[in-house]
Order: C-alpha cells, then sequence, then structure tokens
C-alpha cells in the first residue's frame, strides 16, 4: 500500500494563464484527495488558501481589471512571504498547477530549490529555456531537429513598429505568425493572412511580452506529444474549428476536436515521437511535459514549442495521451507526484 502524502497544489498565480491555472489546480486537487492524499492549496498570486472549511476547492475569480492588477502587483511578495508558511515546509511534496509566466519560466522553480523543496514537472534550467521559444529553437536547430524559420524582435519602443513591420516583410512572406517569445496558451499570437494586418499583430504580441517572435507559417496538421518519465505517449492530433488552435479552440467546448492516437502512418508517428523525446532531453526536463509540432502536408514534421507543465484540465491533452496508454488520470497524478519524490 502507497504511503500518504502531504501534497501542497499551487495554483492561480499571476500569468495570463492564470483561469487555466486555477481550473488545473481543481482537477489536481480532487484526484489527490480521492488517492488519499493529505491537500493543501494555496494561490501563489495571494498565497491564502483555495480549500473551504470542509476541505472542498474554491473556484472563485475575479476576473475585474482592477483585481488583476493588484495581483500582478502583489504575486512575488505574496509568494515569498507564504514560503514561511506551515503549508509549504509541512508538505512532501509541492505539485505545480501553475501555468506560463513565473509558475513555469524558473522563477517559482527557483524559489522552491532555494527552500529545498521538492516539487513536480522540470527543473528551473529546463523551465527558464523551455519558456522562451526563441533560445528553444536554436537548441532544436543545432540538434538537427526541423522547426519553421524565425525571428526575434524586441519591442521596447512601439513607436518604431513600422521599423520592425519593414524588417519582417524583408525577411518572411505572408502569411507568418506574429506571438509573444515568452507566453503560452497561444496568448498573443497572431496569424497575419494580409500585409494590412502585420502592424496590429505586432502591438497585440507587444501586450503581452516586449520579446516578440516572428515564424514562419506551415500549413499542416497540429500533432502534440506527451512524454511522461522519458516515454513518448501515444499522439493526438488537433482539428480547431478556427484556422489556428488558439486559446478559445484550447479552452472552449466543442471548437476543436482531438484524435488520439493520431491517425499518420506508423513510421511518421515514431519520427515525431522521437523528435519530441529528443527536445525533452536537450532541454531537460522532467516529470510530464508536452511537445507541439505542426506536420506539413508532406508529412513533414516541424518542431514549434515545448510546455513543461502542461493543462490538466478535461480539456487538456497530455491525460488524454496518458489515457491511451492505459494511465488514467487519478494515476497520472500519482506518478507525477511520486516521480517528484524521486528528483
Amino acid at each position: 500500500m502507497r504511503s500518504r502524502l502531504k501534497i501542497l497544489v499551487l495554483a492561480g498565480g499571476v500569468s495570463e494563464e492564470r483561469d487555466v491555472s486555477l481550473a488545473s489546480a481543481k482537477a489536481i486537487t480532487q484526484s489527490l484527495q480521492r488517492l488519499g492524499h493529505n491537500v493543501a492549496v494555496i494561490d501563489s498570486a495571494s498565497g491564502v488558501s483555495l480549500l473551504d472549511q470542509r476541505g472542498q476547492y474554491m473556484l472563485q475569480e475575479d476576473t475585474s481589471s482592477a483585481s488583476r492588477i493588484a495581483l500582478k502587483q502583489a504575486g512575488n511578495f505574496a509568494l515569498s512571504k507564504s514560503l514561511d508558511s506551515e503549508a509549504y515546509h509541512d508538505s512532501d511534496v509541492v505539485f505545480l498547477a501553475l501555468h506560463g509566466g513565473h509558475g513555469e519560466d524558473g522563477t517559482i522553480q527557483a524559489l522552491l530549490d532555494l527552500a529545498g523543496m521538492k516539487y513536480t514537472g522540470s527543473g528551473r534550467l529546463a523551465s527558464a529555456i523551455a519558456m522562451n521559444k526563441d533560445i528553444t529553437k536554436k537548441l532544436m536547430k543545432a540538434e538537427g531537429i526541423p522547426t519553421p524559420e524565425w525571428m526575434l524582435i524586441k519591442a521596447f519602443d512601439i513607436r518604431e513598429i513600422a521599423a520592425y513591420s519593414s524588417l519582417i516583410r524583408g525577411k518572411f512572406n505572408i502569411p507568418l505568425i506574429i506571438k509573444p517569445n515568452n507566453s503560452g496558451s497561444t496568448v498573443g499570437l497572431t496569424l497575419v493572412k494580409r500585409d494590412i494586418e502585420l502592424d496590429s499583430a505586432i502591438k497585440t504580441a507587444a501586450g503581452v511580452s516586449n520579446e516578440i517572435l516572428v515564424e514562419e507559417y506551415i500549413k499542416g496538421r497540429e500533432i502534440t506529444a506527451a512524454i511522461l518519465d522519458d516515454e513518448a505517449l501515444p499522439l493526438v492530433e488537433i482539428i480547431p474549428t478556427n484556422e489556428l488552435y488558439d486559446y478559445q479552440c484550447k479552452y472552449t467546448k466543442g471548437k476543436s476536436q482531438y484524435i488520439c492516437p493520431a491517425v499518420i502512418p506508423e513510421e511518421i508517428a515514431r519520427q515525431i515521437q522521437n523528435l519530441a523525446l529528443k527536445a525533452y532531453e536537450v532541454i531537460g526536463c522532467s516529470g510530464l511535459a508536452r511537445v507541439d509540432f505542426i506536420m506539413s502536408n508532406e508529412h513533414q514534421p516541424y518542431f514549434l514549442e515545448v510546455n513543461t507543465l502542461p493543462g490538466m484540465t478535461e480539456l487538456s491533452l497530455a491525460p488524454m495521451a496518458a489515457k491511451e496508454a492505459g494511465i488514467g488520470f487519478d494515476e497520472l497524478v500519482e506518478r507525477i507526484s511520486r516521480a517528484a519524490l524521486r528528483k
């Protein structure tokens, strides 16, 4: 019989993906409770518990602008202050249910390392690398993993947008992709299909990050490969109702169709799984991660990005792939928790 663990779930945070994190945390918390573990849940932005007096998860999100600004201003202080609380130091494992921002970029991982605490997912270096799409793509290219052509621009002064646009037009054909360099869930991403849309796309991405990635657009099929403890899980094909697998398609029921296992030639499937595993190893990931690809009409897979803390909601892709491999959601959560203990 497995021992009962004291597990602290970190949720919420101050990134653009706060709402998704809260939903992931709810599913993870309920799973850990079903597994019989002693669970505490803290919002890393406010430092407050997300469990009521009966131990039930409270999903009470205030999405007002004033509330989000206050959370962002208080977030780092609340996190560092709450690290001194009993909930942290009385836990065997911290289960990271955070997405994007400081939850996924190595910041929280570094704090937990300094505090001597075990936590789920990848370490601080792998997390920082994976969050930076430009650095990740450079590593992939160096390792011979195909990835769409790209360039990085820094939008410190949005008044220079005309110069940025001219630079982009000189290197890329339209259509092309404009997105923040260090954000997830396709927040701030635009598929530019007409020249007139370019300036607006740059402004949209600059609203999320001062580093903007311009990427060659490759029309094809969206394929994602989840890796669990150095093992490639069955592939998932994503068929969005929109032209791209955007934020709306990711988190709205009925906006995307998911096929698992993906119906593609067996040798291509193995190739994608091997590329995903190589990317996972090159970056130094651990635990559960997800590697996204676009497969061209000629069956050529192109690496897009690595997600070191994949979503754990009912629509999430990594749990779907695990289920196809015979790993139910509760078993997946248990394996992720136990893997953190072995770090």
